[in-house]
C-alpha cells in the first residue's frame, strides 16, 4: 500500500477533510490531494512525524516498504547511503520486472538486500576509516 493510500485511509477514519489535515500539518489542501494521489511525498521528514502523531500510529506506518528501507539508510549513512539504497532498489525492480515472485518473496529479498548493504557498509567503515576518525561506541551506563 502506498503512502497516499495509507494517508487517505487514516484521514477518512478520523473524518477529517483534506483542508483540515493540511492545516494541522502546515501544508495546503492541494498538497494533501497530491500526497493522496501519489503525485508527491513529503520532502520534510517532520511531516511524517506530525501525521503519525495526529493519527496515533508509528511513523513507519506511512512509509512504503522501499521508502522505509531508504529512510533507514538515510538515518544510518546520510544522503549518500540513501542514494546507494535507491540504486539497489532500482536494480531490484528491474530484476523483478517480468518475474513471477510473490509480493512476500519480493519483500523478503528487499529485506535481505538491506541487511547485506548495512553489514557490508559497516564492515567497510570499520576497515577503511582511520582510527582517529572513528566514533566511540556509546556506553550502556
Amino acid at each position: 500500500m502506498t503512502f497516499g493510500e495509507k494517508l487517505r485511509i487514516e484521514r477518512e477514519k478520523y473524518s477529517m477533510t483534506q483542508a483540515e489535515l493540511g492545516a494541522k500539518i502546515g501544508v495546503t489542501r492541494a498538497t494533501i490531494v497530491n500526497y493522496e494521489r501519489g503525485a508527491s511525498h513529503p520532502k520534510d521528514r517532520q511531516i511524517y512525524f506530525k501525521l503519525a502523531d495526529i493519527f496515533s500510529v508509528n511513523v513507519n506506518h506511512f512509509l512504503a516498504d522501499d521508502e522505509a528501507i531508504i529512510a533507514e539508510a538515510m538515518e544510518r549513512y546520510g544522503p549518500k547511503g540513501a542514494l546507494e539504497m535507491e540504486d539497489i532498489l532500482e536494480g531490484a525492480a528491474a530484476l523483478f520486472a517480468g518475474g513471477d515472485l510473490s509480493e512476500e518473496d519480493k519483500l523478503g529479498f528487499l529485506h535481505d538486500m538491506q541487511a547485506i548493504y548495512f553489514e557490508s557498509t559497516d564492515r567497510a567503515k570499520k576497515k577503511y576509516t582511520p582510527k582517529k576518525y572513528r566514533r566511540p561506541k556509546p556506553s550502556n551506563n
